[in-house]
């Protein structure tokens, strides 16, 4: 079985659509089976209106930049495209789906709200959940589970999504690392703490898990999908 899973960042001009404001870039990482693809979705837009003076400072992109990008409109179906039928992974996604909705309803007959097309799946509500009174956003949880994201002195829908989909890998307790090849390391989920993954030579035993160890197992999944709210990929795939 094949989960298809989609990570997402937008930019804007400013923080509320209900405000007249638009999104100016997205960015979108396809990950299958909790692996990258290589297939990824980066747009920047032009929103026809002036960008906030605090928004520019927080990612770096100007009115004059946008002058020669599509509008939406023009990028709207293959983006929608893109996520249908996927699990859409954001960092306070109700943030994003607000401009994505705003933007999507203006331009595609019978739109209704991007949860009818895909699953959304939000990390700052498992952020939350895994570290009660921590401070959960992406620079902290980056700091927390060793995700290296010293290319990030402003925000970035591309550069966004690739670091959350490092930290969603981590938080989530399964592939740790987004970069082949790379020495990889393992990531204790209630500690953070990360251990080097020693790859043996040679042709690799098969070592069946005991009892107890297969008890632990469905106690941490049970406590996976208690603090994410939904069912785990590994219970899918036992169905």
């Amino acid at each position: 079985m094949n989960i298809r899973q989609i990570v997402l960042d937008t930019e804007t001009t400013g923080l509320d659509p209900r405000q007249g404001h638009k999104m100016i870039e997205v960015g979108c990482i396809e990950l299958l089976d909790r692996k990258l693809t290589g297939k990824n979705l980066h747009f920047y837009v032009n929103p026809k209106r002036e960008i906030d003076a605090g928004a520019i400072a927080v990612h770096g992109i100007t009115n004059e930049f946008l002058e020669d990008k599509p509008v939406f409109s023009d990028i709207a179906k293959d983006l929608l495209t893109f996520l249908k039928g996927s699990e859409v992974i954001i960092h306070n996604a109700p943030f994003d789906v607000g401009f994505l909705d705003n933007e999507f309803v203006d331009c595609i007959d019978g739109y209704k709200t991007l949860t009818d097309y895909c699953e959304v799946f939000d990390t700052l509500v498992q952020a939350r959940q895994l570290h009660p009174g921590q401070r959960n956003d992406l620079d902290s949880l980056c700091k927390r589970y060793e995700v290296d994201n010293s290319n990030r002195d402003l925000h970035g829908g591309l550069l966004d999504a690739e670091i959350l989909a490092d930290v969603y890998l981590r938080m989530s307790g399964g592939q740790t690392s987004l970069v082949l090849g790379e020495e990889a390391s393992s990531v204790d989920t209630e500690t953070g703490e990360s251990k080097p993954i020693v790859r043996p030579k040679g042709v690799l035993p098969v070592v069946k898990a005991n009892s107890v160890e297969l008890q632990n197992h469905i106690e941490w999944v049970d406590r996976l999908e208690q603090a994410t709210g939904k069912e785990s990929v590994w219970r899918k795939l036992q169905h």
